[in-house]
């Protein structure tokens, strides 16, 4: 089975190409972009040296289906999804911090809490509180958006502003939609006997007008309990049982491996690349309350995967007036 890690693909009227850390980006003409994304996997910042089959058409299409599913919160950059890898949309400029809303302190706020932090992003938080504690009300904790390979810093909101990384008027409306969004994605977690538990968002305008940019609610930018035992298992301080790409961070680091210099990523066996695989279609099919239809990817499928890609991607463009003419 292919697994797609990687695209050269030539688009007409493309002016510019980004990669992500897990999505190839083709800056089309002036305003629009053509996002593929891969099966790539990332944890701690580091692109891990294999990828995950179906992995990339999980977050497309998760993503796909959110950004439909709140679009009356705020506006967002999705113009179509031609294939079930890309998304076609608006070029906007992002501002340079993701907005991390979190409803319960875990992950790394819990790991910085344990070890004796009481502020996060200048919010203070209280003494006492346990591992997968739900806060009163959700904290945003921003960070800045670092290039690839480098780590992201937590930065408060007062920070922010005073950088001019993002005006004072621009971070109110972010703020205002970021916990309008998480409060959305609570209630359709909810009627699928799941919990939002953190998630972030990017941001970023277009004729001065401010979009949802990126991926939204999916297992690379969220985490997510199952409601059902939660509380039993809080109450007795035992794990929560969890879909997300946590259990890929505690596996990288029972082996050793954080993202530090000088660290090697263990081996990644099929076993653990099929696991987290199957991870990722639970988590799909839980939350969308869809089967995940795997798209082909048998070695005499007449064009492949790249094939594809480019033809979907192609018709959707010449639909809207980008042509074939180099």
């Amino acid at each position: 089975m292919e697994v797609f890690t990687s695209t050269e693909i030539q688009f007409p009227r493309a002016n510019g190409f980004y990669r992500g850390k897990v999505r190839d980006v083709y800056f089309i003409s002036t305003d629009k972009l053509v996002v593929i994304v891969t099966d790539r996997i990332s944890a701690f910042d580091v692109v891990l040296p294999k990828g995950i089959p179906y992995k990339g058409q999980v977050l497309n299409q998760m993503t796909a289906k959110f950004l439909d599913d709140t679009q009356d919160i705020c506006p967002n950059w999705k113009l179509a999804t031609p294939d079930p890898n890309v998304t076609v949309g608006i070029r906007c400029k992002g501002f340079p911090v993701e907005m991390i809303v979190r409803g319960y302190l875990c992950g790394s706020a819990w790991r910085a809490y344990k070890g004796g932090v009481r502020e996060i992003c200048g919010i203070q938080l209280p003494d006492g509180m346990r591992e997968n504690e739900k806060f009163p009300t959700p904290i945003i904790t921003p960070t800045t958006k670092a290039e690839q390979g480098q780590h992201d810093e937590d930065i408060s909101k007062e920070e922010i502003i005073a950088q001019n990384l993002v005006s004072a008027d621009d971070y109110a409306v972010i703020e205002k939609y970021a916990l309008a969004l998480f409060a959305r994605g609570t209630e359709i977690a909810a009627k699928r006997g799941l919990i939002l538990v953190d998630t972030k968002y990017e941001f970023g305008k277009f004729d001065d007008k401010i979009y949802l940019m990126d991926e939204i609610h999916t297992p690379d930018s969220s985490r997510y309990f199952y409601s059902d035992g939660y509380q039993e298992r809080f109450e007795k301080g035992e794990p929560q049982r969890q879909l997300s790409k946590e259990f890929v961070r505690e596996w990288l680091m029972e082996n050793g491996f954080q993202g530090q210099k000088g660290q090697q990523i263990p081996e990644m066996t099929p076993e653990i690349i099929e696991a987290i695989s199957n991870r990722y279609i639970e988590l799909y099919e839980k939350i969308t309350g869809e089967k995940f239809i795997r798209e082909d990817r048998s070695e005499d499928s007449h064009i492949g995967i790249y094939g594809r890609i480019y033809e979907n991607s192609m018709d959707y463009l010449f639909s809207i007036g980008v042509d074939y003419i180099m």
